[in-house]
């Protein structure tokens, strides 16, 4: 079973659906119990870094969220789940994340060239780091696959987690990993067989 963190953030249930798809068994819970007996967890969201931060503080989830992953646990952080990972955020001033990843999550227009639209919406493929084995996540895609972006800030100062990045005028970090903790910044239950196919080789962590 696989835990997809509720935290009153992020359209949820289309993730569960792409999990269902490809045949895992998911629950969407804010429950600190039902996820200790999930195999695996999921923390999704869409919005903005500090309310996310804050919502996940104020039930207590951060705490939860830091404790599966010291257990080993594989966990997953998608698009701002993504950036809820990392020490801090700067979306509307400044915000602790979770710190499981170091770096920070600044604003995309710092390092695009004029002329290219915030957000940063549309499908992008993917690079991996030259030289470097290919993250488990990706076992089952090719580097330049297309995936879905939808952000306006980006993971920065974490080249040594950094497992695959996408070009949008400048290279964006697209994917991170850490030991057991992972983080897409694209959405894989909206890009298509590729995406599927990264939500399959997590699942198999």
């Amino acid at each position: 079973m696989i835990a997809i963190i509720d935290y009153g953030v992020g359209n949820l249930f289309s993730l569960k659906s792409s999990l269902n798809y490809i045949g895992r068994d998911a629950v969407v819970t804010g429950d600190p119990g039902e996820i200790d007996r999930c195999a695996s967890v999921i923390l999704p969201g869409v919005g903005a870094f500090g309310d996310a931060a804050g919502k996940l503080r104020a039930g207590g989830l951060h705490k939860v969220i830091l404790e599966q992953a010291r257990s080993g646990k594989p966990l997953l952080g998608i698009c701002l789940g993504m950036q809820l990972l990392f020490e801090r955020g700067f979306e509307y001033g400044e915000h602790a994340g979770l710190g499981l990843i170091p770096g920070e999550v600044t604003p995309i227009e710092s390092v695009i060239p004029k002329g290219y639209k915030t957000p940063h919406i549309g499908w992008n493929g993917l690079d991996f780091p030259p030289g470097e084995p290919v993250s488990p996540i990706f076992k089952y895609i090719n580097e330049g696959d297309n995936v879905y972006f939808v952000h306006s800030y980006h993971a920065s100062g974490c080249e040594e987690s950094v497992v695959a990045s996408a070009d949008y005028g400048a290279p964006l970090t697209a994917a991170v990993a850490r030991g057991n903790v992972y983080g897409t910044q694209f959405h894989p239950e909206k890009s298509g067989a590729v995406g599927l196919n990264i939500l399959r080789a997590f699942c198999e962590l």
